[in-house]
């Protein structure tokens, strides 16, 4: 954070005093609170420009406008196709994420705006929890599921009637103040609402059919 502020301290007295001597002093009080910084003595005038510090971001703040960001919420997608399965029978399931204007993981944000910096972020998904629609659920995984025969999220229903599947989905990420470097947001987005599929689970029924050989 401090180098941050310097970086800061340095952009202002650049705009604000281009002839100034260097370099940019911190000025803080004895609780550590900056207080502004000194831009050095200019040429031809008396004493230093002295900046009043401008209005910088806590990480609180960065850290809830991470949580407040247009995240996309995934969906759950099923195999076998078709919106049924059998009863007994293993059920494959992932989860997807949406196109659009909202932000899924591996997408970074547009900048926003904290006070007198200029803030990105990166999404990542930490971790997934299946619901099943039948009252039992997966423990929270960093897999998103697959299908047959590699997806490792599967169920199988014990009972026929109609289910609604969810895929809930925890994110994390990293932000950078004016194009710096990145950083860890060491926080979490747990979404809410997530969209459900419904799914039939239906019982297998035997045919008998006669030799085709005779």
């Amino acid at each position: 954070m401090a180098e941050l502020q310097c970086q800061a301290a340095a952009g202002t007295c650049a705009a604000t005093s281009p002839d100034s001597e260097g370099p940019v002093a911190i000025i803080r009080q004895p609780g550590g609170q900056l207080e502004g910084y000194d831009c050095g003595a200019t040429p031809g005038q008396p004493g230093p420009a002295v900046v009043a510090a401008p209005p910088v971001p806590t990480f609180g703040q960065i850290q809830q406008a991470f949580r407040e960001l247009p995240f996309c919420k995934p969906s759950p997608s099923m195999q076998p196709v078709g919106g049924k399965t059998v009863v007994n029978l293993a059920t494959y399931y992932e989860a997807g994420w949406p196109d659009g204007a909202c932000l899924s993981p591996g997408e970074t944000s547009a900048k926003v705006q904290l006070l007198s910096w200029s803030v990105e972020f990166t999404v990542a998904a930490r971790d997934y929890r299946f619901s099943y629609g039948d009252g039992a659920s997966s423990e929270w995984t960093t897999s998103t599921g697959g299908g047959y025969p590699d997806g490792d999220i599967t169920h199988a229903y014990r009972d026929t009637g109609s289910v609604d599947v969810r895929v809930d989905a925890r994110l994390t990420g990293s932000y950078r103040v004016d194009g710096g470097a990145w950083q860890d947001i060491e926080t979490v987005a747990d979404l809410q609402d997530e969209p459900a599929a419904t799914y039939e689970v239906v019982e297998a029924k035997n045919r008998l059919q006669a030799d085709p050989t005779g």
